[in-house]
C-alpha cells in the first residue's frame, strides 16, 4: 500500500512539474513573439535589446478599473538574450478611471546594478515611473531613468485614466 501511495505521489509530482514547465514554455514563446512585434513596430528598439544588461517582457497585461483599478500579468526575464526567470506584475491604482485594456510591456535594465535591483527581491515602481508608448521612431529619443526604461504597446480595450499607483514585481528563477 505504501509503495502504491509513493508511486502515485511521484507520478502526480512529475505531471505537476511538466504542467509548470509547459506554462513557462508558453510564456517564453509569447514573450519572444512580443519582442518581434516591438522590433517590427519600431526597428530602433533593437539597440536596447542589444545593449541592455537584461530585460523583462510581459506579453499580456490585463488592466481594468472604475475608481479603483488593478492590473496584472506574467512575463519572462531575459539576460544575454536567454530566458532566465519568470516574472509576475501586479498593480493597484486609485483615481479617475473607467474601462479595461490589454497591453504588452518591456522593461529594459541598463546595467548590472539595475538588473540586480529588479531581480533581487520584490521590486516596485513608484508612481512617477512612466512608460513610452511604442510607435515607429519613438525609441530614437528614449532614455533610461535610474537604469530602467519601459516601453508599452496597446493590444486592445479602452480605458480612460487619470490615476496614481505603482507596479510591483516578483521574480522566480526557472
Amino acid at each position: 500500500m505504501k509503495v502504491k501511495v509513493t508511486l502515485l505521489a511521484l507520478v502526480l509530482f512529475a505531471f505537476s512539474g511538466a504542467a509548470f514547465a509547459q506554462k513557462n514554455n508558453d510564456n517564453i514563446k509569447e514573450s519572444k513573439k512580443i519582442i518581434q512585434e516591438f522590433k517590427k513596430n519600431d526597428p530602433g528598439i533593437t539597440k536596447f535589446f542589444n545593449s541592455a544588461y537584461g530585460y523583462v517582457v510581459f506579453p499580456h497585461i490585463g488592466k481594468g478599473g472604475f475608481g479603483i483599478g488593478g492590473a496584472g500579468g506574467k512575463g519572462t526575464v531575459f539576460r544575454g538574450g536567454a530566458p532566465v526567470s519568470g516574472a509576475k506584475m501586479t498593480q493597484v491604482t486609485i483615481g479617475l478611471q473607467a474601462g479595461g485594456q490589454k497591453y504588452a510591456e518591456i522593461i529594459f535594465l541598463e546595467n548590472k546594478e539595475a538588473y540586480d535591483r529588479f531581480t533581487g527581491s520584490n521590486y516596485e515602481f513608484a508612481a512617477q515611473v512612466s512608460a513610452v508608448a511604442l510607435k515607429e521612431g519613438v525609441s530614437k529619443d528614449a532614455q533610461y531613468r535610474d537604469g530602467i526604461l519601459v516601453f508599452t504597446k496597446a493590444i486592445g480595450g479602452l480605458m480612460y485614466e487619470a490615476s496614481i499607483g505603482g507596479q510591483k514585481f516578483k521574480i522566480k528563477p526557472y
